[in-house]
């Protein structure tokens, strides 16, 4: 078993370029930060509240623990013609808030919602506004307060001030 903090990395592949851009923002802050993270791939961002429940249902039997400490979420929704825009973003984020809430996780949304691809590369890029490595710093600084269990909140505290320091220079 590591002493590094691992993470979870849940990336919605509908569209791979914004995607992949979100991951690399993302891995940057988890990288200077030193911890270890496992990518997964899921269709589309309708998906990812499924795979973090499932991961969490997850023991690692041989520490008896959860295998991640933490969990991001990368992916993108772009307004079309139709309500799906509206459908897919609703209800994954109310589904991913509601897992948070419920497990006390430590999080990172990285879900750009967009209403062009112009507009969503803005957002996902890494010389841009960043959102992968906004997220991947979330999860960093997530919940510590009441209601956390201790261990959990012991294991994420390095990592925090990791990705800080990593920020900050």
């Amino acid at each position: 078993m590591t002493d590094r903090p691992q993470i979870m990395i849940v990336e919605a592949r509908f569209y791979d370029d914004i995607t992949d851009e979100l991951v690399r923002g993302a891995a940057g802050v988890l990288d200077e930060a030193g911890a270890g993270y496992e990518r997964y791939a899921v269709p589309g961002v309708f998906e990812i509240p499924a795979a973090i429940q499932m991961a969490i249902r997850s023991l690692d039997f041989t520490t008896l623990r959860g295998r991640f400490d933490g969990y991001i979420a990368l992916g993108c929704v772009i307004r079309g013609e139709t309500s799906h825009y509206q459908l897919v973003s609703e209800q994954s984020t109310h589904a991913i808030q509601n897992l948070v809430r419920k497990y006390t996780l430590a999080f990172g949304f990285g879900v750009v919602t967009a209403e062009n691809r112009d507009q969503a590369w803005a957002r996902a890029s890494v010389t841009g506004r960043n959102k992968g490595a906004a997220a991947a710093r979330a999860c960093a600084n997530g919940p510590t307060g009441a209601g956390r269990p201790a261990a959990r909140a012991s294991l994420t505290r390095p990592f925090a001030a990791r990705a800080r320091s990593a920020v900050a220079s």
